[in-house]
């Protein structure tokens, strides 16, 4: 029946399809605003999902908006890579799971990508401010499970992974997507859980780059890169994605840029900024200076 709709109404009904998957709910106002169409025609996309989909949602007619149902399953198949990239950039149109045009431009290869169901999962639980049992594997303590209470899904260049609130640790953590095995969303969440509690996330801290003084011979060439000013590029980053970033961009991180070799173009010149901040071990040579 999908291949004899035309591309309007199947990309109406992709958009369906992603707001049930991800946020758990649509206004049947939410289909007719974002593609401008009038309330009869939205009501009439949603009675074509339901005939495609009679399981997968159900009408509160005190919310007045559809919800998704416990027997849902996705009608159209939204690519994994493809899917985090659009939620990272705030797009929720459910265009690639319609075939959109495709652009020859290629990204980076992933060796691994989250299970979609799981960020769906995680997704609809930010959004509505909810804890979630999860079974976690992890590198000290293998599988166990966790109450957590997510606020952020973030790309730290190599793998995904959510930040959020660990009610086992107390404490705001990172927790790698591809390791999560089952979610499952539990209560709302308390104020010191939200966001606004993780002052690791909140605090901003700059990053003075600058070619490195003994790797590069023509500096001039990676100041055109970066689009440096007088040799500096200076940029405001999360604390707690601070490690992340300069091992991504493998900026030397030792206080006189002692680290040896081509992938080290840049060097961190105000190491100083990383004081009292998490997650540096990954940070090309701070570690190291540490010790």
């Amino acid at each position: 029946m999908l291949e004899n709709l035309s591309f309007a109404q199947r990309q109406r009904l992709a958009y369906i399809d992603f707001s049930l998957l991800f946020k758990g709910s649509i206004y049947r106002n939410d289909l007719v605003q974002r593609f401008a169409v009038g309330l009869s025609a939205g009501t009439r996309d949603f009675n074509v999902y339901k005939e495609l989909a009679p399981n997968n949602l159900y009408y509160d007619s005190q919310e007045k908006r559809y919800f998704q149902a416990e027997t849902f399953t996705p009608i159209f198949q939204h690519d994994p890579k493809r899917t985090l990239i659009k939620l990272a950039n705030d797009i929720s149109d459910g265009f690639d799971a319609i075939g959109d045009t495709r652009f020859p431009v290629e990204a980076p290869s992933s060796l691994n990508v989250p299970d979609i169901f799981i960020v769906a999962r995680i997704v609809q639980a930010t959004l509505n401010g909810k804890a979630v049992l999860v079974r976690y594997t992890s590198l000290t303590s293998g599988e166990n499970e966790r109450e957590l209470v997510p606020h952020s899904i973030v790309d730290n260049g190599l793998r995904w992974h959510v930040r959020a609130f660990d009610r086992k640790s107390q404490s705001f953590r990172d927790f790698v997507l591809t390791r999560i095995h089952e979610v499952r969303i539990l209560d709302d969440a308390d104020t010191f859980e939200e966001a606004e509690a993780d002052h690791e996330w909140q605090r901003m801290i700059p990053l003075q780059l600058v070619p490195h003084p003994h790797n590069v011979k023509h500096k001039a060439a990676i100041e055109m890169d970066y689009g440096m000013v007088s040799g500096l590029l200076t940029i405001e980053v999360r604390a707690a994605m601070a490690g992340y970033l300069l091992r991504r961009w493998n900026v030397d991180c030792t206080e006189d840029g002692t680290l040896e070799g081509h992938e080290y173009q840049l060097w961190l010149r105000n190491r100083v900024s990383l004081v009292n901040t998490s997650n540096l071990a990954v940070a090309p040579g701070y570690a190291v200076a540490e010790v």
